[in-house]
């Protein structure tokens, strides 16, 4: 193979990254932007609720506030699939 051949492919994938790379960031920046949308609630829980949240959010290896937002997600799909 000759060196021009080489270095056109070379360049091709360099490009190739580049649109990987910003296309990476574009997702980035949506998430973020999905975040900041987030509503923020205030939620009291008693001791007891808590720990057992924390260590069930532990087991699946999620952040307290990660692990009640799933919680809820699934609580909503589940009422959406039965139909009311």
């Amino acid at each position: 193979m000759d060196v021009n051949k080489r270095e056109e492919q070379l360049l091709e994938r360099i490009q190739k990254l580049d649109e990987m790379e910003r296309k990476i960031k574009e997702r980035e920046n949506n998430l973020k932007a999905a975040e900041k949308a987030k509503k923020q609630v205030l939620l009291r829980l008693s001791p007891r609720l808590w720990d057992e949240i924390a260590a069930w959010a532990q087991e699946d290896f999620r952040s307290i506030n990660g692990q009640i937002e799933y919680l809820l997600t699934e609580a909503v799909r589940k009422r959406k699939k039965s139909g009311r």
